[in-house]
């Protein structure tokens, strides 16, 4: 097992990777010394696979356990969701040291999260991410939300977890698509921070799709130390912090324009092309350098053309982005694979003239 430190003073915690791991997980919380009953909220298909397991493996270290299910998707991070959530942990007398374990993918975490976040000011939160995207990215960093009017994280908060355990063996059950959804947070890790990664990435992407699973544990850690690291300097995401939102402007702008019916990392390659292309168009990144992202995005079986989905409504959502500041569209662009810069100097007319050229040869 790998271990990952997340130094953030009094919310400092632990990222635990390998195979294997989930069994492990009432004897971490017996350690950690929490209340003795706690609450699961994940949905039917991870609680099949993974969530009566984890029950039975809690009960016999002696906590008391009920799990909540959630439908899986996207329109379930809502406030109507959490609300009913709010209800049946009153129901279960909850109480301020009662934990709530994130058991699932980012949906699950980012829903379980803010509903820690905000029940009872704030319970223990462990995030156990069962999908590559929640390992490498969502589960780390404290970051819950959910979506409301058709707007991707709009009401959220900052809170940190207790605990993350990243079991890579719950990988091997993902369809491709969702494996490829979380690629392109790897990617993104790599392009925004460091080049050696991509390069290790270029070498070994058929490995990992493999589900090999050394390659496996190593890009979950790789990716977890990245993230690791910027949290740590930039904890309330007031700064370099941003720069994990490359590719995630227009890409959270397809997710809405689409009414949530494409996946995340789908939408986020995307945005990263996009962003890359707009970069190129401005004199800054190389040609050659948008070619390597290209081809990895495309070999990581993700899209490298835009859906079908109207030009206007995708730049409207665009416009209503929580990271727009003085009413100006901050974009995170590459300089080169390892290095990114923010900039709000990106017009409008560039953005539509990139996603309107999009079929043209890159």
């Amino acid at each position: 097992m790998k271990r990952v430190k997340v130094r953030l003073g009094k919310s400092s915690y632990e990222i635990r990777i390998g195979p294997g791991i989930l069994a492990e997980v009432g004897h971490r919380l017996t350690e950690s010394g929490f209340s003795d009953k706690l609450v699961i909220i994940t949905n039917p298909i991870v609680n099949r696979l993974y969530g009566e397991a984890l029950e039975q493996n809690l009960t016999r270290e002696g906590f008391r356990v009920t799990i909540l299910s959630v439908p899986d998707g996207e329109e379930q991070k809502s406030l109507e969701t959490a609300g009913r959530l709010y209800h049946e942990l009153s129901n279960f007398y909850a109480e301020r040291a009662t934990p709530i374990l994130a058991l699932g993918g980012g949906v699950i975490g980012d829903l379980a999260g803010f509903v820690a976040a905000t029940y009872l000011r704030g319970v223990p939160l462990v995030q156990i991410p069962t999908t590559l995207l929640a390992q490498v990215d969502s589960s780390i960093g404290g970051k819950v939300a959910v979506n409301h009017d058709q707007l991707k994280n709009k009401i959220g908060a900052f809170y940190q977890p207790k605990l993350v355990i990243s079991d890579i063996s719950t990988l091997k059950t993902l369809p491709p698509k969702e494996l490829a959804n979380g690629l392109a947070e790897v990617i993104k890790s790599a392009v925004v921070w460091d080049k050696e990664f991509f390069a290790y990435l270029e070498m070994n992407l058929d490995r990992i799709k493999s589900l090999d699973e050394g390659e496996l544990e190593e890009t979950v850690l790789r990716s977890a130390k990245i993230k690791a690291e910027i949290v740590e300097r930039d904890e309330m995401d007031l700064g370099l912090r941003h720069i994990l939102n490359y590719g995630h402007t227009i890409g959270h702008a397809i997710e809405s324009a689409a009414d949530f019916r494409i996946g995340h990392g789908e939408a986020i390659a995307i945005g990263m092309l996009a962003a890359a292309r707009i970069s190129n168009q401005l004199g800054i990144l190389d040609q050659t350098e948008l070619l390597r992202l290209r081809s990895l995005i495309q070999r990581a079986s993700l899209a490298i053309e835009t859906p079908s989905l109207k030009l206007d409504k995708i730049i409207q959502a665009v416009r209503h982005d929580k990271k727009i500041l003085g009413g100006r569209t901050r974009f995170v662009l590459p300089k080169a694979i390892g290095e990114v810069f923010i900039t709000d100097e990106v017009s409008p007319s560039l953005v539509e003239q990139v996603l309107v050229g999009w079929h043209e040869e890159t």
